[in-house]
C-alpha cells in the first residue's frame, strides 16, 4: 500500500503536473501561474518597440527561417503584421494563444538579450495593451500571420521613427550599433542576434506583399501555383506568389492582415515596386580607417561571415541589369512581357533567378 502511494503521489506531482494547469493539446498547455504574474504581465509591454521584439521571438521560438515585418502608422494609430514560416497554429487555437500562460514551451524556455521567454505571456500581453491583436491564418506546418493594430496614446513609440541606426565596428573589432532606439532599430539588432536562426524583412505593407509575391514566385513551380486549388493550403510566406491577377492578390494579402487597394497589388505584380532585401542587406555598415583595406565599407564586407552567402546590394543590381538584358531575346522569341523584373533569391548555398512568364499584351 505504502509503495503504491508514493508511486501515485509521484506521478501527480511531477514537475510538468505542477506546472501544467491544462493540456490544450497540438502542442500547446497553459501554464499555472497567480493573479501578480497575470498583473506583472499587463506592464511587460511599455512601448511599441516592446510589442516588437516580442512578435520577433514568438516567430523565431516557432522555428522561422523568414520573418517579413509590415507596419505602418496612420495619426495615432500603427498597424503590424508578422508573418513568418515557422510551425504554424492550428486554427482552434488562434485565439487561446492570446490567453495568459498558453504556450507551446513547456520545456524549452529561453532566456536570451531581452529576457525570459516561454512563459506565455507575450501574446497575452500584447493583446492588453493593443486595440486590436489576433492571428489572422496560420495552420500546422504552414506558418502565421499576427495582425496588430496599436494606439499611440496606450502603446508609446519613439517620435523619429524614419532614422536608421549606424553599425560600426570599435577599435577592437566589435560590431556596435547605435542611433534612435526605434522601430528599425530594434528589428537590426534582432536580426543581427539571430543572424543564425532567420532572416528579417521590413517595410510598408505593400513593400511587405510584394516581397511575399517575389519569395512565392521564387519558391515554388509554376506547375505548383498553376494546380493549387486552395491558397490557404499553401504555405503563409509563399500564396501571395499564386495570385493570378490584383484583386486575387488583394484577396490573399487581405487574409494575411495586409490591406492593399488593386491599385497597388497591380504595381506589386507587374514590377512597378521591387522586392525587400533582407534588412542586414540594407543597413551602412561602416569601418576604421585602419581596419579598413578599402575607403569604401561595403555591406559584403561584413555580412560575409554572417549567414554563409551573401552578395552586395551594388553587386545584385549589376547582376539584376544584365539578367534583363538576356531576358529581352526570350521574351521576344515567346511573345513574354519583356518588362517583367527578375527575381532573385540569395541562399546560404545557392542562387536562385526567375522571371514573371506572362504574354505580352
Amino acid at each position: 500500500m505504502g509503495e503504491e502511494l508514493t508511486s501515485f503521489i509521484d506521478k501527480v506531482a511531477s514537475r510538468s503536473h505542477l506546472r501544467v494547469e491544462a493540456d490544450l493539446g497540438g502542442g500547446f498547455v497553459r501554464l499555472r501561474t497567480d493573479e501578480a504574474e497575470r498583473r506583472q504581465a499587463r506592464h511587460d509591454i511599455r512601448s511599441i518597440e516592446d510589442a516588437f521584439i516580442e512578435l520577433l521571438r514568438n516567430a523565431r521560438d516557432a522555428g522561422a527561417r523568414n520573418i517579413f515585418v509590415a507596419t505602418a502608422r496612420m495619426g495615432e494609430e500603427r498597424r503590424t503584421v508578422v508573418v513568418d514560416d515557422g510551425c504554424g497554429i492550428p486554427e482552434r487555437l488562434h485565439d487561446a494563444v492570446f490567453q495568459a500562460r498558453v504556450t507551446s514551451k513547456l520545456d524549452t524556455i529561453r532566456e536570451d538579450r531581452w529576457g525570459v521567454h516561454g512563459r506565455g505571456m507575450a501574446l497575452f500581453s500584447i493583446r492588453e495593451n493593443a486595440e486590436e491583436a489576433r492571428i489572422a491564418c496560420s495552420a500546422p506546418g504552414l506558418g502565421t500571420a499576427v495582425f496588430v493594430r496599436t494606439n499611440v496614446a496606450r502603446v508609446k513609440e519613439r517620435t523619429d521613427q524614419s532614422s536608421w541606426p549606424d553599425l560600426s565596428f570599435d577599435g577592437e573589432g566589435n560590431l556596435t550599433v547605435r542611433g534612435p532606439r526605434n522601430i528599425n532599430r530594434t528589428l537590426v539588432e534582432f536580426a543581427l542576434a539571430e543572424q543564425d536562426a532567420c532572416t528579417v524583412y521590413l517595410g510598408s505593407p505593400v513593400e511587405i506583399a510584394t516581397t511575399l509575391y517575389a519569395y512565392g514566385l521564387a519558391t515554388t513551380t509554376a506547375s505548383a501555383r498553376t494546380f493549387a486549388c486552395n491558397p490557404a493550403e499553401m504555405p503563409v510566406t509563399k500564396r501571395l506568389g499564386s495570385a493570378a491577377d490584383p484583386a486575387e492578390f488583394a484577396s490573399l494579402a487581405a487574409g494575411l492582415g495586409i490591406d492593399l487597394s488593386e491599385r497597388s497589388a497591380r504595381r506589386a505584380m507587374d514590377g512597378s515596386i521591387a522586392p525587400l532585401a533582407p534588412l542586414l542587406e540594407t543597413v551602412r555598415i561602416s569601418r576604421p580607417d585602419d581596419l579598413s583595406h578599402k575607403s569604401e565599407a561595403r555591406v559584403r564586407d561584413v555580412l560575409g561571415d554572417m549567414r554563409s552567402l551573401r552578395i552586395s546590394p551594388q553587386d545584385l543590381e549589376s547582376f539584376r541589369f544584365r539578367l534583363r538584358e538576356a531576358w529581352q531575346d526570350v521574351a521576344s522569341a515567346y511573345f513574354l512581357d519583356s518588362s517583367v523584373e527578375p527575381v532573385i533569391t540569395v541562399r546560404k548555398d545557392a542562387v536562385h533567378v526567375s522571371f514573371p512568364a506572362r504574354k505580352a499584351r
